[in-house]
């Protein structure tokens, strides 16, 4: 795109920083439709505009149509991805949802895995407007016939036990939930965790050039971070049950502030696979902890719009991450005051989690 329409590449990533903010501002709304009618409708109506988007975005050729595009890509970000799949999975399972949580953020996780060589072939036998739309009609063809046709609506509680209806009753309104100390507590920390993985994501290669890497091995650090993520998930339920969701969550953050520690600290470190390890291990259990933690702390009933509301800051945070970890840059001359620095914010989140105080339960 950059070749052929001759836009920047801050311009063309703007614009899916752009998608990025307005699918975490229509998070609640979707949210509350879910908690109200099933997931259903909405992802279907998001995965029908998903494919329209991107063959509108096979055409576009001016940089304002580019953003109107992501724009509205957003609300397809927003009504198809994690937030909504997360909604219907709590909806339908009060046993086995980390089971099923892990189960889908394991499947999702390999996205990227799978895609880019994907995308990498086709954009090697064809141009890039023609990729878009082989993309659009293979998005077609697997998401709207499982939204339309597999999704139903979650069970009622009468229907799943008396446990299962107590457990409704004691259920939080998003009104509630935003009068407690711990769901703000759990956004800031969410925010500030999002943010730094962000940040790191971007600007750890050139930060490990600077220190003498090969530009390989800090490529690979990023991919075995990811690696690492599937590993996070995999050990995440087991402990998450012997613990506690609470505390797991609080351990999560603190271990991401350990491995930002060892990250400003790189030069005196032997090895990056303590670094690889930590991080890549705690980002892909923030995930879960972030789908897993509302319900448990405020129930099911309203879990869609309560989890739009914290997404929308943390879901934020994934945007202006990169750009916010450059001013932070430019303000401090030195990585490694900015690692250090999201060290002891993420630190201090994941402490304030371990006290902030629960909703009653009535």
């Amino acid at each position: 795109m950059e070749r052929d329409l001759g836009f920047s590449r801050i311009a063309l990533t703007g614009a899916f920083s752009v998608g990025l903010l307005t699918s975490a501002l229509v998070g609640l709304p979707v949210g509350r439709w879910i908690d109200r009618h099933g997931p259903r409708g909405v992802m279907t109506i998001g995965s029908c505009a998903a494919v329209a988007l991107m063959l509108a975005w096979s055409r576009i050729d001016s940089l304002p149509a580019l953003y109107i595009v992501w724009a509205l890509m957003g609300l397809a970000m927003a009504t198809t991805l994690y937030e909504p799949a997360f909604a219907a999975i709590v909806g339908w399972f009060s046993h086995h949802r980390d089971r099923a949580l892990l189960t889908l953020t394991l499947v999702a996780g390999l996205a990227s895995t799978i895609f880019v060589p994907i995308e990498t072939a086709l954009l090697a036998r064809m141009d890039w407007r023609t990729t878009l739309v082989t993309l659009a009609v293979f998005l077609a063809m697997t998401t709207i016939p499982i939204h339309a046709f597999v999704l139903r609506p979650p069970p009622r509680p009468a229907m799943t036990g008396g446990a299962t209806a107590s457990a409704e009753a004691r259920s939080h309104s998003v009104g509630e939930a935003l009068q407690t100390v711990v769901f703000w507590v759990l956004t800031v920390a969410f925010v500030t965790s999002n943010f730094a993985v962000n940040a790191v994501t971007i600007h750890v290669i050139p930060y490990l050039i600077g220190h003498g890497y090969p530009l390989a091995t800090a490529a690979m650090t990023i991919g075995w971070m990811g690696a690492m993520q599937l590993v996070g998930r995999l050990l995440f339920g087991p402990i998450a049950s012997r613990f506690g969701h609470r505390p797991m969550t609080a351990a999560i953050f603190v271990v991401q502030a350990v491995g930002l520690g060892l990250l400003a600290s790189v030069a005196r470190m032997p090895s990056l696979v303590p670094i690889i390890v930590l991080m890549g291990a705690a980002n892909g259990m923030a995930t879960l902890a972030r789908a897993s933690i509302v319900a448990e702390i405020f129930g099911r009933r309203n879990y869609g719009a309560i989890s739009g509301a914290m997404a929308l800051g943390a879901n934020g945070a994934r945007a202006v991450g990169p750009v916010g970890a450059s001013l932070l840059l430019a303000a401090f001359g030195a990585y490694e005051i900015v690692f250090w620095l999201l060290a002891a914010t993420v630190f201090t989140a994941g402490i304030a989690v371990v006290f902030a105080r629960e909703p009653a339960t009535g």
